[in-house]
Parts: structure tokens; sequence; C-alpha cells
């Protein structure tokens, strides 16, 4: 598939989510390559963002089945995988699958449900299975999850435990719309929600050709350098207490990749590493007491490492 191709097919996804999320071109790019690189993404913010939103609107420009999980504290983990259950007309046990089976999941207010449940979902977001009772099943392809989050300092919520946050690709905040971006809100919304008519604009077989295009973008040795070395800091500065795993390197490549394909580039530089590392590994970071008491939170903490992380020449 050629680079043009590629980034008109990407566009086009782009484009359908856009007329549902106004105002958020960024952020919107960024699920699209999330789901082109076959991740997963965290979108974290205040209740009537549009996180919800931003999950449907993308469900539906792909074709393909569509769950939608609400993580509530009462939620068990066979609640979403799926259980073991008698038929007693064929007299026989048989797998009833859980929600978490579909092509795209919305885990709704996943900070909602408890440690146990958010657990339910590692295998199945690293590895594409689920086992119950002994028995591993695969997941659907292309398998994708939106998982939306209220800050932790809102009543009734359990922060995600870091294994949990590693198994993103990325995190996203939505923030509030700007003042002209909300009055077309109301009118567009006005009579009916535009997500209601949105219409697919891409099958899940030409997602996964997509993906694996991604998985084909070479990337040069200086450009792996630098991600390792980026990643590499935050696990030794002084304003790092927990720094990224090789799952945030590989992270790192993998937007890089896809974000050079989707503006038009054939392989990525150190630009599209640090155009993406933030949304890849704040997430991933605890920051330090230092770092707090200087006030920097992690997203302030990576633009800090990229600061001090030189770029080698070939």
């Amino acid at each position: 598939m050629e680079v043009e191709s590629f980034a008109s097919r990407a566009a086009d996804i782009v484009a359908n989510v856009e007329r549902v999320i106004l105002g958020k071109r960024r952020e919107v790019e960024l699920a699209v390559a999330a789901l082109l690189c076959r991740g997963h993404v965290l979108i974290e913010d205040r209740p009537g963002t549009g996180k919800t939103m931003l999950g449907r609107a993308l469900a539906k420009s792909i074709s393909g089945e569509f769950h939608r999980i609400q993580f509530t504290p009462d939620l068990l983990p066979s609640d979403i995988t799926g259980m073991t259950v008698f038929d007693q007309a064929k007299v026989e046990f048989r797998f009833q699958p859980g929600p978490i089976f579909a092509n795209l999941v919305l885990a709704d207010e996943i900070n909602r449900a408890t440690p146990k449940a958010q657990a339910s979902l590692l295998e199945c977001m690293d590895e594409a299975t689920v086992t119950v009772d002994g028995v591993t099943r695969p997941m659907p392809q292309p398998f994708f999850v939106i998982a939306t989050e209220n800050p932790i300092e809102y009543h009734g919520t359990y922060p995600l435990p870091e294994a949990q946050l590693d198994r993103f690709l990325l995190r996203l905040e939505l923030g509030y719309p700007a003042h002209e971006t909300e009055v077309a809100m109301l009118t567009a919304q006005q009579t009916r929600h535009p997500v209601d008519v949105l219409a697919p604009v891409i099958g899940g077989e030409e997602v996964l050709a997509l993906a694996e295009r991604v998985r084909q973008t070479p990337v040069s040795d200086v450009v792996k350098d630098y991600i390792v070395r980026l990643v590499g800091l935050t696990r030794d500065h002084r304003l790092v207490s927990l720094g990224a795993s090789p799952r945030g390197s590989l992270a790192c490549l993998r937007m890089a990749q896809c974000w050079a394909l989707m503006h038009g580039l054939a392989a990525p530089r150190e630009d599209e590493v640090k155009d993406t590392a933030a949304e890849v590994l704040a997430h991933r970071l605890i920051v330090s007491p230092e770092a707090r008491a200087q006030g920097l939170d992690p997203r302030a903490v990576v633009q800090r490492l990229m600061d001090e992380t030189e770029v080698q020449v070939a």
C-alpha cells in the first residue's frame, strides 16, 4: 500500500469522527492512529467532555461489532469475559461469551469498577485472548478497547494500577470546547445527535491491512536509538519515580510509524516521536516528589525529558 493511499484512508476515518467531535482534530487523529497501531486508548477527562461520544463515533466509523460495558462497583470479571453455563436442553456445559468479545469495546468509566474487574481486561488487551475455566479463546479481529475514566479526585473511583495503564497505547484528554466550537455543537445537536446517523467508512479487513502497513514501515537506527534513550531517561531521572517499560518503547515506535504514514511520510523521524511522546509515555510514569514540588505533571515531565534527549546524527 502506497503512503498516499494510507494517508487518504486514515483521513477518511478522521473526517468521519470529526462530524461528531468538533474542534478536537489532534485528539481524533491520535485515537485513529491507536486503532491503526492495534493499540488501546484511555480517555481521561471531566464528565460531559465527549469521552463516550469519541468512542461511539470511532466505533461507528469502522464496520464491526461494537459493545459498550458500563463499569460499576458491583461489576464482576465474569460480567466482562463471560462464563461457562449448563445447557439443560443439550445436557452439556457451554461457554457464554461476555461483552468483551467484539471488534470495538467501549469500557465506560473504567475506574468506577473494582481492581478485580479491571484486571479482567489485562489478558485480552495484551494478548488478544480470554481464558475462562482453563480454556483460552481468541478475540475477534480487529480488537480495540477504548476506555474512559473520570479523574481520580471524583468520588467513587478506583485508580487504575500501573500494569493496567501500561496496556494502553496512549492516553488522551479532550478538555472543554472553545466558545465557537460549543456554539457549533449546540447547532449540530439541536434536532438530533450526529452520532446517530454516522455511517461506517472502513471495514474490519481494511483496518487490519492498514495496521499491517504500519508494522512494515521502515524505521532508521537513529530513530530507534532516540526512542530507547528517551524511554531510558524515564527510568533514571530525578523527576521520575517509576519510568516506562520496554512496552513504552514499542508504543513510541508504533505511534511514530503510524503518525508518519498519516502525514504522508514514508518513514518516521525524531519529530514524529516527539509529536506523540506525551500521549504515549505520560500515563506510564510516576513523577517524583521533586517534580510535584515544581508543579510538574507527567506530560510536563515528558517534555522536560525530550528537551534533555539529544538527537544523534547518523
